[in-house]
């Protein structure tokens, strides 16, 4: 995609514990106080929101703490930068935080947005202008209300059913879905082998994605980030608890946790179709051997022995697993 077209896209971005008891490890819904501008300011994705920030409090080097993230949703604008960074609207998903990142290249703006979070892989393949760099591994599974009417274990080929609104065995299943530009939007129709084509009528697509108080009745069926269900029940004292009456439901006979209170975690063994490396998204020209390295973002993310990577206590305790191949430069997209 040239510049022009990739600009194009730019131009629309625009405590309960219940049993896992309360954690004194901060979290920042945004940087607190917003002028708290760091050396790195990342955008995007709601699943992975809570956990950067978290890496926010804990990644440091001489100048002090390096990453400055903001949420998916907020306040209806963000500034990134002290100066030469005007207010922009806030992106909502990692599509949006990685139109803004994009946006922000093209239009030579200095480093306004310098990282986007996303929870899926790439999109559009076309260039190399993006590195995609993992740094954890997350799961997808779907969400009913405690006193739901459907089953706590489907099928992918049940799923696929109730989201293309053609199943017989459930009929008044009303499934949910993330707003368009969700990366967990994107990962769960892959993962269920829908197309947004094949959505059927009866499907709500236009919810916030990790917010259980939206499964209002037993009929209703959501996806939902099993790392960010985790976390948002262990009382951290910024990040919400989203849950409301939700509960994550199995797949294919495979329970999406393992352990409980206190020692909940990710099933690293559920559904393989289901499971996810999460990334934070830089440009590849930062990277060591680009046309203009940047030392913050390769100490940062660069490699496994990356600041992001050393602090794997913070993020299994946001509820996410490590990954083998963390900080890995090799994938490549243009978004």
């Amino acid at each position: 995609m040239n510049v022009k077209s990739r600009a194009k896209i730019g131009a629309v971005v625009g405590a309960a514990a219940l049993g896992l008891g309360i954690l004194a490890a901060p979290a920042s819904a945004d940087p607190s106080p917003v002028t708290d501008y760091r050396q790195l300011a990342g955008v995007g994705s709601d699943t992975t929101q809570y956990v950067v920030n978290g890496l926010g409090e804990a990644v440091t080097n001489a100048n002090g703490k390096i990453i400055a993230s903001w949420n998916a949703t907020g306040t209806a604008t963000v500034k990134t930068k002290a100066t030469g960074c005007d207010s922009v609207a806030r992106p909502n998903g990692s599509s949006a935080g990685i139109n803004a990142l994009n946006a922000d290249i093209d239009n030579a703006l200095v480093n306004c947005v310098d990282f986007a979070r996303s929870s899926r892989g790439p999109a559009d393949t076309s260039t190399n202008h993006l590195t995609f760099i993992p740094f954890a591994k997350d799961g997808v599974t779907y969400a009913t209300d405690l006193g739901s009417t459907l089953p706590t274990n489907l099928t992918t080929a049940q799923l696929a059913d109730i989201y293309k609104c053609t199943s017989t065995a459930y009929p008044n299943a009303q499934p949910l879905l993330p707003q368009s530009g969700s990366g967990t939007r994107a990962f769960w129709l892959q993962a269920i082998g829908v197309t947004e084509a094949q959505l059927g009528s009866c499907v709500n697509g236009n919810v916030q994605e990790h917010d259980g108080v939206a499964i209002a009745n037993g009929n209703q069926i959501m996806p939902y980030s099993i790392a960010q269900w985790i976390a948002q029940g262990k009382g951290f004292a910024d990040v919400p608890n989203r849950r409301g009456e939700s509960r994550l439901r199995s797949i294919n006979g495979t329970a999406p946790t393992t352990g409980s209170g206190t020692a909940l975690a990710l099933n690293t063994g559920f559904t393989p179709n289901f499971l996810r490396d999460v990334y934070n998204v830089v440009e590849t020209a930062k990277l060591t051997g680009g046309a203009n390295p940047n030392a913050v973002i390769i100490e940062t993310f660069q490699g496994s022995t990356s600041k992001v990577c050393a602090a794997s206590t913070t993020i299994t305790n946001y509820g996410f697993g490590t990954v083998a191949n963390c900080g890995a430069v090799t994938l490549k997209a243009e978004r």
